[in-house]
């Protein structure tokens, strides 16, 4: 087993952060990162794979998820479903994982006494799945209905639809889980397929955070992982975005509100703008004293949830804003939200002092709780390794966003709130869009 450090912060920056992060490859290469928290008693193991929706052609759309859905029916040994939850039961912990575009992530979390356990289960679902076909044959059915799920449920189906008009043309526009043909089109040898393409040294990393043994883990990590093979994608090919130009798009359906994203195209991932965009965010939907909130519901009433945010990919990202109104109250909704943002953009709403300093309270007193969580931690720092290659720590992060100033968030909001650049896609009652083509001319 070879050991290579790649990351270590000083004794100074440990006792300010409490996060010692060391950075060590085994000797197949596969990344292994450890963040010791001593005060604690249990720990949490990730598998991160480099891969997610993005990287599938159209004909096998939605494999990511549904090979997440086929791990937890069991390996070699562990060989079913029931065999693997009640080893996790057995030992109190929990498990879990998720799909993404551009990544996927397998945990347990355990008293830091049974992590040998925890390695033992995640190298047999995620390294050996069995992949029954009977097994893949009942789950094309669950996954169905998962889809249909989300159907009733406007207020996640709208984050679909609006990604479908922003990244038009791109990989990114399309829906994690896939379509109804796509999935139950799925083969068990295009599982062995993109298992062997994609889950292979280049595109993993573990990371174990927690009370730990550095020495243990690592003996862990190389007993369970050490002969995974060598390979991988490595990195995402680069796409361009169909259009970045204004899209509006209505989605009909018989429901009681109006459900609505308008957002712009952004920055990708690692750009130094993300901490400016992080206070300009949060000035306007940082919380119930958030500038969106305040004006869209306590002052107007239009909606009971209202939020918005970055999101990040390897090459594209955007800025979306979200509310849920009634349908009388939707273009008055959408009028207020534009107004806060070209407000912000053009100056004519100014930011006092005291604002830009409870910003940025915000965002660090909401990272600092995060990170009393290993799985908090886990997300933070297997994420950065993962996507970016380098860590930051909570003070680098913190620094960082105490540099922000009023200007930076003026420049921020100018650079992403471009009306030419606007998208809008709406679900509900509305017999045409011609209304919201209007009010946004």
């Amino acid at each position: 087993m070879k050991f290579t450090l790649k990351c270590k912060r000083s004794a100074q920056d440990d006792r300010k952060t409490n996060m010692n992060c060391k950075l060590t490859k085994l000797s197949n290469g596969l990344q292994i990162l450890t963040v010791p928290m001593p005060t604690l008693e249990s720990a949490t193991v990730t598998v991160w794979v480099r891969t997610g929706s993005r990287n599938e052609a159209d004909k096998i759309l939605g494999i990511s998820h549904f090979l997440e859905h086929m791990a937890f029916k069991g390996g070699k040994k562990y060989t079913s479903a029931k065999a693997v939850s009640e080893t996790i039961d057995a030992i109190g912990g929990e498990f879990n994982a998720s799909t993404s575009k551009e990544w996927t992530k397998y945990y347990v979390r355990c008293r830091s006494q049974n992590l040998d356990t925890a390695f033992d289960i995640l190298s047999d679902m995620v390294l050996s799945p069995l992949l029954k076909t009977s097994d893949i044959k009942r789950e094309k059915g669950v996954i169905i209905e998962e889809m249909g799920m989300y159907e009733d449920m406007p207020m996640a189906k709208i984050g679909d639809y609006f990604e479908q008009l922003i990244f038009s043309g791109h990989k990114l526009g399309r829906d994690i889980i896939g379509t109804r043909s796509s999935v139950t089109g799925l083969m068990r040898s295009d599982f062995v397929k993109y298992l062997n393409c994609h889950y292979r040294v280049d595109d993993m990393l573990i990371t174990i955070v927690g009370g730990i043994d550095e020495k243990g883990v690592l003996a862990f990590a190389d007993k369970y992982f050490g002969k995974l093979k060598k390979g991988g994608m490595g990195k995402f090919v680069k796409q361009k975005i169909g259009s970045k130009n204004k899209n509006i798009k209505l989605y009909k359906k018989d429901i009681q509100q109006t459900h609505l994203i308008l957002g712009f195209p952004a920055d990708p991932l690692g750009r130094e703008n993300r901490y400016k965009d992080a206070v300009t965010n949060t000035i306007l939907s940082g919380g119930m004293s958030s500038r969106l909130f305040t004006e869209v519901r306590e002052k107007r009433g239009l909606a009971y949830a209202v939020k918005s945010g970055f999101d990040r990919y390897a090459d594209a990202g955007c800025y979306s804003a979200y509310a849920g109104t009634d349908p009388k109250n939707a273009t008055e909704a959408i009028k207020v939200i534009l107004d806060q943002c070209y407000g912000l953009a053009n100056k004519k709403y100014l930011i006092k002092s005291s604002e830009l300093k409870k910003a940025k309270e915000f965002i660090k007193g909401h990272s600092a709780l995060s990170l009393e969580d290993t799985r908090g931690v886990s997300g933070l720092v297997g994420y950065d390794q993962l996507m970016l290659g380098k860590i930051r720590t909570p003070k680098e992060i913190f620094a960082a966003i105490d540099e922000v100033t009023a200007n930076d968030v003026y420049a921020s909001a100018k650079k992403v709130f471009i009306n030419d650049k606007l998208n809008l896609a709406v679900i509900g009652t509305h017999k045409s869009q011609s209304r919201f083509e209007k009010l946004l001319k």
